[in-house]
């Protein structure tokens, strides 16, 4: 499974990531980015949860850089993963330097406490 839902009142996306995750089912979250931007304004936020993740088909890759780049061009400020075990970061890190420019803060924290709390206090 992998979904996106908004809170525009927190000015906040969060996609999440559960279980075995298909090319098809990251190809269906880059429309339901592409849409949400249309209403979206610069200088939110995005919350992505990899807490459940089991494994991601590697062409998904593209359809992930593709929503990165949707994000950066509706002027995302930071942008928060909660991936608790390294290995599965699937490339983000990497398609960050390239789809991300230096304006867009990162991080990333082992536990959703952790990620929360950083974006409560804005310090990402």
């Amino acid at each position: 499974m992998y979904s996106i839902e908004s809170d525009r009142s927190k000015r906040l996306l969060v996609i999440s990531a559960a279980g075995q995750v298909t090319k098809k089912e990251v190809e269906t979250v880059v429309l339901r980015v592409r849409e949400m931007m249309k209403e979206t304004t610069p200088g939110f936020r995005v919350l992505t949860d990899f807490r459940w993740l089991d494994r991601m088909e590697p062409a998904a890759t593209t359809h992930l850089a593709e929503i990165m780049d949707a994000l950066a061009e509706k002027g995302v400020a930071a942008v928060v993963r909660v991936i608790p075990d390294p290995h599965k970061d699937i490339g983000l890190n990497i398609l960050s330097q390239f789809h991300y420019g230096p304006q867009i803060k990162l991080a990333t924290f082992e536990s959703l406490a952790e990620a929360l709390s950083a974006l409560m206090d804005e310090a990402v």
